[in-house]
């Protein structure tokens, strides 16, 4: 005697596949987007496969990750192109300074560009 019951996967629509005897449910991840991912999307990237599983995971499965992580990184982009310019007034670093002393006005530039990304990374990359 066959028993005939359908599992609640199959009353939901979903379908099977059989391989080796095994019935194997019809499931894939949703298409994703295609974008380039920069520095700061694969940081985070990182950062949430290391910390934050669920949110990877939920990302993962709803076919949002790269999609958001592309998000992430222009964030941190266009956060580095307003800080930087900022901080430089600040700190009164002009292309007078430039003109003067290039190695002090190197040396200041690049403190400025470490003291960003510092700033992007506590907020925008690793949230």
């Amino acid at each position: 005697m066959k028993k005939n019951f359908e599992s609640l996967y199959e009353n939901l629509g979903g379908t099977y596949r059989e391989k080796n005897g095994h019935l194997i449910p019809d499931i894939a991840l949703p298409e994703q987007t295609d974008y380039q991912i920069g520095k700061y999307g694969r940081m985070h990237l990182d950062y949430i496969k290391q910390h934050r599983r669920g949110r990877y995971t939920a990302l993962l499965s709803e076919g949002k990750l790269n999609a958001r992580l592309h998000e992430i990184d222009l964030e941190a982009n266009e956060m580095l192109e307003t800080i930087i310019p900022r901080l430089a007034i600040e700190r009164g670093i002009d292309e007078d300074l430039k003109a003067h002393d290039m190695l002090c006005w190197a040396a200041e530039m690049n403190n400025i560009k470490v003291s960003a990304e510092e700033i992007v990374l506590r907020e925008v990359v690793l949230v």
